[in-house]
């Protein structure tokens, strides 16, 4: 199937699948129903709390609190209800509520602060709602300060700063990987990232391109499971599942306009309108924005090869190797003819985006669900295997349908990308395109059993993608192409006594591009009480190679017409010897040849190709946790073992089978010896007066000249010199699996309530590995520090301040990935984020990130970042 006709028959059936989950609801039969209303206040003070989520439990029946701290529920079945009152900082709190048909129920109520986060409810851990405290794996929410502060300033992985085990690497503005658990690298894709269920991730790479995603609501609701998750949620749920939730659109009425601005030229604005219509049985929600940036990225086309060394100088005392020099500046700049210094101004980041939503609200519970969007995104940079691309122009449209109900769920969704322009590797100076995109239908149901000690959760997917890069970045054999992925998962949860619930889940995947895969989990949860609980897993994960390590062919370097020229040189000099020397013994004993074997083309391509014959990465892992709270203050613990096997390695020389290495010695070919055994032939002819002085220099001085050559090529080729199917030579770099290597961790979380609003949160994590097999040539190395840390200190006043403040303190630690390898300084990061409560409809905030300005490189071959302070304003009507 071409790409054009997978992108029509996506966007075909999900037209038609949006269709029937938007009638769906509409069918359910009409009961009696009443309303809830009411106010939220905080206990301490009365102030009143606007985002606060108001549910009723047993339905998909949801809002959330206004500025005014005001609620409303419309369309609530008659009967006994339990309403539950949630948000971050406090007390859940759950209230019974008996409505009557056609009647108004008025509920007040005044929740108390709360330091911890572990009886929050969460979703992704179980594909279910639970508690934090009840869920059989390490996870954590983000804090609504930092979910506000990454919708301001477009960072959403910054979120996750202060999250035990969390690798967060940044390089540039929005260029973010976020990893958990070791063996980080530069285009990371061991956390699946999903929001509202929909992949994030990019086809061709499988990583995500943050710019392009921006979060839609400062009310988004971010949660990271650390540890494998593929026995529910597939491929590439390596390390982790980071889940990002945003509200319905009727938990978000009226109309917002965020504003915001400060250093490197940042300017941001968002605006969102959000109603209800029908007796609030339909709720809607439009968003748009904008966002421009200067970047801290740098050109680096300095013929001396220096630019990385004089990038790095303020960044750290060692000493940084010198670099290959790219080819192609920054957009919007030029380089100097002789130096290739680089002149004018860099062309600045920018994003647009907009969306739209459309929730339909049955009177059964269920909820039918329509939303889509498209984000443009220009000139953001990315470290990739291949050295620094740089996006010029890129579209990505996105659409989700889906129907919810507490017993079920159906969902469809489309990504897709587009370049506009043709993305530019800065080394190589070669132009790339991806059009792609990925269908996704998926249904899950939830069944309860054992008089609700018991619950099983089955699911199944399939997914289809299609590619097309117009032969830029893979051969055209292999492009235009579309490829199919199927799924089937379960899991079942038995309480076995009030204290201890076991759980075991299982998922099969199996497609196109990959052979069948088992991922099995188990675990047992034990609470002594409702403050403390005990874990201890063990589970099995994968990550499939994406299209890249598939299929990629791209130029790795620039083709050189060295090769060709010397082999041309050296077959001319053998013929003119032998010519001019018919009759000597000496040099007819050497048989010499007429033509070389090498066959190099006029231009020598240096390659990076893919491995259709690579198998998945694998991880095996047991894990042990702990999650208790006393009085303030709550702790988490968690331990781990890992064991990694099948590395997909970085580009190497010599490991695809289906390239095989030549040597420049193979089939008797002995250029250095016979050129060597010229050498001391005409020196013995001088001796003998048989050829003239001038003779001698000039045949030896040639044969110094082709030894020199001779040698350079060696060095150049290296080991990586191979046949192409066409007979020809090449520079091949390519990927094969290998590797095992233990890691194992501790990673630990605390917090408390001092009172006065004021809270305090810290973190530790610990990571070591054990290399027990690699591969020759690959520099296997974690790319992740042995200890980091964070401390926060946070204040919320009741007359609407809030203020927190975290140092963020990393170890130093080797990086290699790709072409870019060296040392990590370590780091002492400070960021403040405060804000101001006007009124019920204005904020005032400002964010400042890295706000002591020290100059650090997170990822070796990344940008130099800096301190960046933004202010704004936040209206709500």
């Amino acid at each position: 199937m071409s790409a054009t006709t997978a992108g029509r028959a996506a966007r075909t059936s999900l037209g038609l699948a949006a269709l029937l989950f938007l009638v769906a609801p509409l069918r359910a039969g009409a009961q009696n129903t009443g309303t809830v209303l009411g106010t939220v206040t905080r206990q301490s003070d009365g102030a009143r709390l606007g985002g606060v989520a108001v549910s009723v439990e047993g339905t998909n029946l949801a809002t959330v609190t206004g500025t005014d701290g005001a609620y409303t529920l419309p369309r609530v079945p008659a009967g006994a209800h339990a309403l539950r009152f949630r948000w971050l900082r406090y007390r859940p709190q759950t209230v019974a509520v008996t409505v009557e048909p056609g009647h108004t129920s008025e509920i007040d109520v005044a929740l108390a602060a709360q330091p911890v986060t572990l009886a929050e409810v969460v979703v992704t851990a179980s594909r279910r709602y639970e508690r934090v405290m009840d869920a059989p794996s390490a996870i954590s929410l983000a804090d609504v300060p930092q979910a506000r502060t990454a919708h301001l300033t477009g960072q959403v992985p910054a979120a996750l700063a202060n999250v035990p085990g969390v690798d967060l690497v940044q390089s540039g503005v929005t260029d973010f990987n976020v990893n958990a658990r070791g063996f980080n690298s530069s285009l990371n894709r061991r956390v699946l990232v999903l929001q509202d269920g929909r992949d994030l991730a990019i086809t061709f790479l499988g990583a995500q391109e943050w710019a392009a995603n921006p979060l839609l609501d400062e009310a988004v609701r971010i949660e990271l499971v650390r540890g494998p998750g593929s026995a529910l949620y597939g491929a590439n749920a390596f390390s982790g599942v980071l889940a990002i939730t945003t509200p319905a659109a009727r938990e978000t009425p009226g109309t917002r306009l965020a504003l915001s601005g400060g250093e490197l030229g940042t300017f941001r604005a968002d605006v969102r309108h959000a109603g209800a219509l029908w007796a609030r049985r339909v709720g809607y929600r439009l968003t748009a924005g904008l966002g421009t940036s200067d970047t801290w990225s740098r050109s680096r086309t300095s013929r001396d090869g220096l630019d990385l060394r004089r990038e790095y100088a303020p960044a750290t005392d060692r000493m940084v190797s010198v670099a290959a020099v790219e080819r192609r500046p920054l957009n919007g700049q030029d380089t100097t003819a002789v130096t290739g210094t680089p002149t004018g101004d860099r062309a600045p980041l920018r994003t647009m985006h907009g969306a739209g939503r459309i929730d339909l609200y049955a009177d059964n519970g269920a909820v039918g669900t329509a939303e889509g969007g498209v984000t443009l995104a220009e000139n953001e940079l990315y470290v990739t295997g291949i050295g620094r691309v740089q996006v010029a122009r890129a579209l990505r449209p996105w659409a989700r349908v889906a129907l919810t109900h507490p017993s079920y769920t159906v969902m469809a969704w489309y990504s897709g990308r587009r370049s506009l322009d043709p993305q530019i590797a800065l080394l190589s100076g070669a132009t790339f395109e991806e059009n792609s995109g990925m269908f996704h239908l998926e249904g899950q149901v939830t069944h309860r059993f054992g008089a609700d000690r018991g619950r099983v959760v089955l699911g199944a997917s399939l997914r289809r993608t299609h590619l097309d890069t117009k032969s830029t970045l893979m051969h055209p054999a292999n492009d235009g192409r579309s490829d199919a992925f199927y799924s089937g998962y379960s899991q079942v949860e038995y309480r076995v006594t009030p204290r201890v619930r076991v759980v075991a889940a299982a998922r099969v995947d199996d497609g196109d591009l990959l052979r069948g895969q088992f991922s099995p989990r188990a675990a047992v949860v034990v609470s002594p009480n409702e403050r403390h609980a005990f874990r201890a897993t063990v589970s099995r994960a994968f990550q499939s190679p994406n299209y890249a390590e598939f299929f990629l062919r791209v130029p790795a370097a620039a083709p050189a017409t060295a090769p060709r020229a010397l082999e041309f040189a050296i077959e001319q000099f053998l013929r003119t010897v032998k010519g001019s020397f018919p009759t000597e013994p000496s040099i007819t004993a050497l048989a010499l040849p007429d033509d070389l074997p090498w066959d190099f083309d006029s231009l020598t391509q240096a390659l990076a190709l893919g491995n259709e014959g690579l198998d998945v990465e694998g991880v095996t892992a047991w894990e042990v946790g702990y999650k208790g709270t006393f009085g303030r203050a709550y702790v988490t613990l968690d331990g781990y073992v890992n064991l990694l096997d099948d590395f997909v390695t970085d580009l190497l020389p010599a490991v695809n089978l289906a390239y095989p290495r030549y040597l420049l010695t193979d089939g008797g070919t002995n250029v250095a010896s016979w050129l060597g055994s010229l050498d001391a032939v005409f020196a013995g002819l001088r001796s003998a007066a048989r050829i003239t002085p001038a003779q001698e220099a000039t045949l030896r001085g040639t044969i110094a000249a082709l030894l020199d050559g001779y040698t350079a090529l060696n060095t150049w080729t290296g080991s990586g010199l191979a046949t192409l199917p066409a007979g020809t030579r090449a520079l091949v770099l390519s990927y094969t699996n290998a590797g095992r290597v233990i890691e194992r961790g501790v990673e630990a979380g605390a917090g408390i309530d001092i009172g006065g609003g004021v809270r305090l949160d810290g973190s530790y994590t610990f990571f070591d590995f054990e290399i027990r097999q690699s591969s020759d040539g690959d520099s296997l190395k974690p790319n992740t520090p042995t200890h980091k840390g964070t401390l926060s200190v946070s204040y919320l006043a009741p007359r609407g301040l809030e203020v927190a403040a975290t140092v963020r303190l990393v170890d130093r630690y080797d990086w290699a990935a790709g072409v870019f390898a060296g040392s990590i300084p370590a780091s002492q990061t400070v960021d403040l984020s405060a804000a101001y409560r006007l009124s019920n409809t204005l904020r005032l905030h400002v964010v400042g990130t890295n706000l002591l300005d020290q100059m650090r490189y997170h990822m070796y071959g990344g940008s130099v970042v800096g301190r960046r302070i933004l202010g704004g304003v936040t209206a709500n009507f």
